[in-house]
């Protein structure tokens, strides 16, 4: 019975076919077009739902980092021939800093991130307690500040002369002594414990200045950052070609690969001023990697995370995936130029052993109050 009527259904659509070929056309035109709106719908419903997610995480984001910035609180130390006015002691509030007649508050609402690039050329792992951790030949604080919708760096000479924390082989602390700063991150596992005693020491040559949170990048990421975003194009500060033919002093070079990796990296240890040299190369380099990364995070806001899964096992970092989705759409609409990048200021000296670098402390002490600070108007 059911095959009968198949074969009549046949016979019918057959003999419509001989009779009306333009209403056999128009049904199947209905049903093609019926398929692609069901097809539109399925991929509208896909991406919806990757929205959907990509909003939730970004909200975890967002309240994690509101409870980082709880327990950090700044304690920047007042000098004493600016203290208070004996009239400004009524309306004194704590944390606030008088400097040259004027008086600053800290801003809230500002959110930092140090930045370190570590000697190794491998993917992360645990060492031993003792000083294996890794220098950290990079040392950028990244500043968001909301009430400028601007993202400020500072670049850290790794040379600078502050205090560091000693440990001893089983962990337990030693002493301070007055040493270059990228040494700190030596101390400690090589990974998160190195990276907070690096946090520590970078907090307080910064008079105390509240870290949010931090990334250690091995710099045999380089690579791979650099050629997720497409390259950066630099003009040559040095001649590097005794290790890369390309990189000729003055040429403009579109950087990838290995070029990327040296251009960042390598300095000549046997010349004087070498991390001198080295930092200008990274400031160069950071200045036309995030316009690169900005510009593609605008066409794609998911680069970031793309980013940040590629490089993992190459970064030890309290940041988690949520909050750089959290962050990344913000950063994107964030101004950026050449002008919001600074450096501590200073003079390299050669010490007994190794460049020291010696930080000009009140230029310093006013590039904080410019970056961290907004001034405060007392009433009389």
């Amino acid at each position: 019975m059911n095959k009968k009527k198949r074969r009549d259904r046949q016979a019918d659509f057959e003999k419509e076919l001989l009779l009306n070929p333009e209403k056999i056309a128009e049904a199947k035109k209905r049903k093609k077009r019926t398929y692609l709106l069901c097809t539109l719908l399925g991929l509208l419903a896909v991406v919806g739902m990757a929205y959907a997610s990509f909003q939730a995480v970004r909200a975890v984001g967002k309240a994690n980092l509101k409870n980082q910035a709880i327990t950090a609180q700044h304690q920047m130390m007042q000098k004493e021939e600016e203290a208070p006015k004996e009239e400004e002691q009524v309306k004194w509030q704590e944390g606030w800093i008088r400097y040259q007649g004027k008086v600053y508050a800290y801003n809230e609402d500002i959110r930092t991130f140090l930045f370190m690039g570590i000697d190794k050329n491998s993917e992360v792992k645990e060492v031993a307690e003792g000083t294996n951790g890794g220098q950290a030949d990079a040392l950028f604080l990244a500043v968001m500040n909301p009430h400028k919708e601007s993202i400020q760096v500072i670049g850290i000479n790794r040379n600078t002369i502050a205090d560091i924390d000693v440990y001893n082989d089983q962990g337990a602390y030693v002493d301070t002594i007055r040493a270059q700063l990228a040494v700190q991150h030596g101390f400690g596992n090589g990974v998160e414990e190195s990276c907070e005693y690096q946090v520590k020491a970078v907090s307080k040559f910064f008079y105390s200045l509240p870290i949010h949170g931090y990334a250690a990048i091995n710099m045999s990421a380089i690579e791979t950052l650099n050629d997720a975003v497409g390259g950066v194009d630099v003009t040559v500060l040095e001649d590097l070609t005794r290790i890369d033919a390309s990189l000729v002093e003055g040429q403009q070079v579109h950087l990838q690969g290995k070029s990327a990796f040296w251009y960042v990296k390598y300095r000549d240890i046997s010349k004087f001023g070498s991390a001198d040299l080295r930092l200008a190369r990274q400031k160069q380099y950071l200045n036309g990697f995030i316009g690169v990364a900005k510009r593609a995070a605008k066409q794609d806001i998911s680069v970031a995370l793309k980013l940040y899964q590629a490089i993992a096992p190459m970064m030890t970092t309290n940041v988690s995936a949520d909050e750089v989705a959290y962050l990344a759409p913000i950063l994107v609409d964030y101004g950026f130029d050449q002008e919001e990048f600074y450096m501590v200021p200073g003079e390299t000296v050669m010490g007994e052993r190794f460049e020291e670098f010696y930080a000009e402390e009140d230029v310093l002490y006013e590039m904080i109050l410019d970056i961290f600070y907004e001034e405060v108007a007392i009433e009389e």
